[in-house]
C-alpha cells in the first residue's frame, strides 16, 4: 500500500487497495441539516469497512456563543480527544467521506489540516462513488483502541468577525461558499438575516465539483487564480453560513497547489450576530 500524496483527495479505488492496512483510519461524515441524526443511521446501516463515524454538531463542531456561528469551531483539546478515541494519532492516514459532494467529509479534513496533520485527505465523490463502483460495505461497529493525540491549531489561519473585517480593510478578499440566492439576500432557509458580508464575492462550492467530484487541480488552479485576481492564495479568507462548506474551498485551493487560504470561522451566523455589523443584499 502507498498513500504517499493523500493529503488533499483520494480516488475511491485506491482507498480500497488499502482497507485493513493498520495506519489508515476512515471517518463517515455523512450528515443532514433536515434531519441531523440521518447520517449516523445511514452508518449504522452500512458504510465503509472499519469507518468511524463523525457526527457534524457532536464530533466536528463545539459549544459556544452566537459570535461562533451554528457550528462553532471546536477547541482542540475536544477534537484531539475524539481523535484519540477513535484510534487516530497524528500517524495515522485520515480518509473523510461523506455523501458524496465533501462538504462535511471537508470540515474534518480542514479540522486536521490545522492541528498539523498533513496525511488527512477527502474521498473523492464520497459514499455514492464508493457503492456506485460496488466496493466493500459493511455494518460492523468498530471498537479501536485509543492512540495517543496532542496537538493545537494554527490559529493563524482562523479568522473571528473582527479579523475578518480587518482583513476586507487591508483589501483582502472574502469568499463566501453560499448558493448565489443566500448571498444575494433572495432567500435565507436557515439563518435569521439575509444577505451577506459587505465586500465579499461570491464562489459556491458546488463550483469546484463536476458530475458529483472535484474537478481537476488545473482546472481549479485557473478559476481560483482568476477570483484572486494577482492577490496570493493567503489573501483569501473563505467563509459560508457556519464556516463548514467553506471548508471545501480550503480542500479545492490546496489541491490546486494554492496554499495559505484562511476560514472565517463563525462565518454568515457569526457574522449577524452582532446587529451592528453591516449587511449587504444584491450581487457583490
Amino acid at each position: 500500500m502507498n498513500a504517499i500524496g493523500w493529503t488533499t483527495l483520494v480516488q475511491p479505488e485506491a482507498v480500497a487497495a488499502a482497507l485493513g492496512e493498520v495506519e489508515v483510519v476512515l471517518v463517515d461524515c455523512r450528515f443532514s441539516l433536515a434531519d441531523p441524526a440521518a447520517g449516523e443511521r445511514a452508518y449504522r446501516d452500512s458504510h465503509i469497512p472499519g469507518a468511524r463515524y463523525a457526527h457534524l454538531d457532536r464530533d466536528l463542531s463545539g459549544p459556544g456563543a452566537a459570535s461562533r456561528g451554528r457550528h462553532p469551531w471546536p477547541e482542540a483539546d475536544a477534537l484531539t480527544g475524539r481523535l484519540s478515541a477513535w484510534g487516530i494519532s497524528p500517524r495515522s492516514r485520515v480518509v473523510a467521506y461523506d455523501a458524496g459532494d465533501g462538504a462535511h467529509a471537508a470540515r474534518l479534513w480542514c479540522l486536521l489540516r490545522m492541528l498539523g496533520h498533513e496525511a488527512v485527505a477527502v474521498l473523492d465523490g464520497g459514499w455514492a462513488r464508493w457503492t456506485a463502483l460496488g466496493l466493500p460495505v459493511d455494518a460492523d461497529l468498530p471498537s479501536p483502541a485509543p492512540a495517543p493525540y496532542a496537538a493545537s491549531f494554527d490559529v493563524g489561519g482562523l479568522l473571528d468577525a473582527d479579523a475578518t473585517r480587518r482583513h476586507l480593510d487591508r483589501g483582502g478578499l472574502l469568499v463566501d461558499a453560499r448558493a448565489p440566492e443566500r448571498f444575494r439576500g433572495q432567500v435565507e432557509p436557515i439563518d435569521a438575516v439575509a444577505g451577506h458580508v459587505p465586500g465579499a464575492v461570491n464562489r459556491p462550492y458546488a463550483a469546484n465539483l463536476e458530475d458529483g467530484r472535484f474537478k481537476s487541480a488545473a482546472q481549479l488552479r485557473s478559476e481560483f487564480e482568476t477570483l484572486l485576481d494577482g492577490r496570493e492564495p493567503r489573501e483569501l479568507v473563505a467563509m459560508c453560513g457556519p464556516g463548514v462548506t467553506a471548508c471545501h474551498h480550503l480542500l479545492a485551493l490546496e489541491h490546486a497547489g494554492l496554499h495559505g487560504a484562511k476560514l472565517f470561522t463563525g462565518s454568515w451566523s457569526g457574522w449577524i450576530s452582532d446587529p451592528a455589523r453591516p449587511v449587504a443584499t444584491g450581487e457583490a
